[in-house]
């Protein structure tokens, strides 16, 4: 393979933004079709480009990446994710949730309260996946109450989530970027912190104020059972106490579904039911995860990936040029391969060098790689975070977007920040040299 890489290579990528805005303009509704068309179109064209490889070997190559250890675990999430959801929401924990919360907060104030709530769950518990898995259907549950719109209740779950994504100590952006830049992760979370904290706060201004004429559209009591919210309470607690994501949504069935029993809720029959239904609701997600995976893989032996890296290497002048240029060659490696850990750990060592050769501080690039991988991870519909997000909500990502506020505003930070560091840097040195003379 050639090490400066292949541009052809990202064709599929082309190839599913035209067959998805096509598609949506001819039918007039960006929603009118399923995003798995587009998708399947991408894979198809990539299982057909570069004749020099047997189709039987691009066969295998799609198969070796829809296979991968982290995409089956993901897609075995989706599966618990889905049928623990549809299982609590059976057992009624889901009014009981959202009604306990419209007794206690303000309805205008609630998704607010949601983005701050998934703030601190993906802080302490370093997934973003975790913090969605369990929020969302609450989100949606909440937004059924007040007449909120659902995709804008989902984003502030989303939201919150890339938040501790960013953040987290124990967050595998965190550690691949502070391990491949040799930093101490005490001070990357400093220097980050300053960063996006405005952001995470106009954020939460930001929902208050879409949502401060948001009302219960319901007309009767708010009638809620303390006992049916066990299995959200359990299912955050397993995650804060660092419990493995499938231990912790088994747990969260088996609770859910105690309950159930007990509360007559549904029978036997009835809690398998749910079950399927929730692993079924999933399904669209799980195709799309195995086509996406299969699709990177091929784009990634082409050259695609080279081909980036390679184009991001040039035209360094200087401390500000090189700190945008690994953040745009972060962003691009995660927009093509839908992973922000692939994506730092892909770009981490050519950072380091170009760190060491422009004389960047190493908490700096940590802070920048992490940061711009979390922006784009957090809004690409294709990302697990939105396409999770959307799954449990019934929803597609698209309809999400918008609303997704915390991400746009950490890239703003974030782009502000690395001005106005190396701006105050060069004024900084412009005066020492000054002194020195005088």
């Amino acid at each position: 393979m050639n090490n400066k890489g292949n541009a052809w290579a990202l064709l599929p990528l082309l190839v599913f933004i035209v067959v998805y805005v096509s598609s949506a303009i001819i039918a007039k509704d960006f929603y009118a079709v399923s995003v798995i068309v587009p998708f399947l179109a991408a894979a198809l064209v990539a299982l057909i480009m570069n004749r020099k490889v047997k189709f039987e070997d691009k066969i295998e190559i799609f198969c070796k990446g829809a296979g991968n250890t982290n995409i089956i675990l993901m897609v075995l999430i989706f599966i618990l994710a889905g049928a623990f959801a549809q299982v609590a929401k059976s057992m009624g924990a889901v009014d009981s949730t959202v009604n306990l919360g419209l007794s206690i907060l303000p309805s205008n104030i609630m998704i607010a309260g949601l983005f701050i709530i998934a703030c601190f769950i993906s802080l302490s518990v370093g997934t973003s996946m975790g913090t969605i898995v369990a929020l969302v259907p609450i989100a949606v549950g909440v937004a059924e109450k007040t007449g909120i719109v659902v995709a804008l209740a989902v984003a502030s779950v989303v939201c919150g989530a890339m938040f501790g994504d960013n953040l987290s100590m124990i967050s595998d952006t965190t550690i691949a970027a502070t391990r491949t830049q040799g930093c101490e992760m005490k001070d990357k979370f400093k220097m980050n912190f300053k960063i996006v904290l405005p952001a995470a706060i106009i954020t939460a201004l930001i929902f208050v104020l879409v949502t401060r004429g948001a009302e219960v559209t319901t007309v009767e009591a708010l009638d809620y059972s303390l006992v049916k919210i066990v299995p959200y309470i359990a299912v955050i607690i397993g995650a804060l106490a660092g419990l493995n994501v499938i231990v912790v949504l088994q747990g969260g069935i088996i609770i859910a579904g105690a309950i159930g029993f007990i509360s007559g809720s549904f029978d036997l029959l009835g809690f398998f039911g749910a079950i399927a239904d929730g692993i079924g609701g999933m399904s669209e997600l799980i195709i799309i995860s195995l086509l996406i995976a299969g699709t990177i893989e091929i784009i990634k032996a082409n050259g695609g990936i080279d081909f980036i890296i390679n184009k991001g290497l040039r035209g360094f002048k200087s401390k500000m040029g090189a700190e945008f240029g690994i953040a745009a060659l972060v962003s691009l490696v995660d927009i093509c391969t839908a992973n922000n850990t692939v994506a730092i750990v892909t770009v981490g060592p050519i950072a380091k060098d170009i760190s060491d050769e422009v004389g960047l501080e190493p908490k700096r690039v940590a802070g920048i790689m992490d940061m711009f991988s979390c922006v784009f991870q957090g809004i690409i519909p294709y990302g697990a975070q939105l396409i999770s997000a959307a799954g449990l909500a019934a929803l597609s990502p698209f309809a999400i977007m918008k609303y997704l506020f915390y991400p746009y505003l950490m890239g703003i930070s974030a782009v502000i920040a690395i001005i106005v560091y190396n701006k105050r840097k060069t004024k900084q040195v412009e005066n020492k040299k000054i002194k020195m003379v005088s």
